[in-house]
């Protein structure tokens, strides 16, 4: 099947080692595309929560469809979030086309893009860290169990539903945080004289204009939301910016030949094991 070009592909907020994470879905989406670039905007891997017991292959072959994107010559960015925050000591590091950083300044078509994770806005994160990890545990079992309530809903022919986002709706709290999350971002790129800021952490995709606080300009500010929930991916094309969201109707069943033939590909350019062994000592 022929894949779908695509300029710049934006994706964070992915999990991967937890319950909540839908790398089956994410999958089936990087399979799908063929981009000019992928930026991985933090939280990809959640070493907060990393655990060996937990490690699907559908979060290893995750992992190799990324690292495929990289020995076919893709520039990769991973930048790191909050849940991969100790891979903020290897920055700068290199493999190739690979590339860890914590922040990266891009020019798409003459206009200038700040991408980061957003960490930095979160009070909690810089206050509370403990707190914000107690209740990054507190919101994956509320995944889980959302996982298993959705379960039974298809089961008897009833509509899913979202435990989180529903409370997330119940608090204005919620609401006003994402709101100052989005225009401090803004003012920040608007003093800097940016097009474009794009941040992950907070799950909720958006593409909007955003005025500065200050009234001295605007920029058009993205969030590429998340693959627990929101299930989305911003991407950049003919000077175009959109959303994705991933729908199952989108795509057809998968077989295992490509992810065998992944696997051998990357088992001969690199290896694949020992650089996940990495991650998993960062998490002990």
């Amino acid at each position: 099947m022929a894949k779908r070009e695509v300029d710049i592909v934006i994706i964070s907020d992915v999990h991967l080692g937890t319950y909540g994470c839908h790398a089956k879905e994410l999958l089936k989406y990087l399979k799908s595309i063929k981009p000019k670039m992928l930026i991985l905007n933090g939280d990809i891997i959640d070493i907060w929560q990393f655990s060996k017991s937990y490690w699907p292959e559908t979060h290893m072959k995750v992992v190799r469809r990324i690292l495929k994107f990289v020995t076919e010559g893709i520039p990769v960015y991973y930048l790191t979030g909050n849940h991969d925050e100790m891979l903020r000591k290897f920055t700068d590091f290199d493999l190739g086309t690979f590339q860890l950083l914590n922040k990266i300044v891009l020019n798409i078509d003459g206009k200038k893009a700040w991408i980061f994770h957003g960490d930095v806005f979160d009070v909690t994160m810089q206050h509370s860290k403990w707190l914000a990890k107690l209740g990054a545990v507190g919101y994956d079992s509320l995944i889980l169990i959302n996982s298993f309530v959705n379960w039974f809903l298809t089961a008897i022919g009833k509509q899913k539903m979202s435990f989180s986002q529903k409370v997330k709706a119940k608090f204005k709290d919620a609401v006003k945080f994402i709101n100052a999350f989005e225009q401090t971002a803004a003012d920040l790129a608007v003093e800097k004289q940016y097009s474009y800021v794009i941040c992950g952490h907070i799950h909720h995709a958006e593409i909007r204009e955003i005025q500065s606080t200050e009234g001295n300009g605007s920029v058009l500010y993205l969030n590429s939301g998340d693959w627990v929930e929101s299930l989305t991916a911003l991407e950049y094309h003919n000077n175009n910016w959109t959303i994705f969201k991933y729908t199952p109707e989108a795509f057809h069943t998968d077989t295992d030949e490509e992810d065998q033939t992944d696997a051998e590909d990357l088992d001969a350019k690199m290896d694949v094991n020992k650089l996940l062994e990495r991650f998993r000592q960062e998490a002990e």
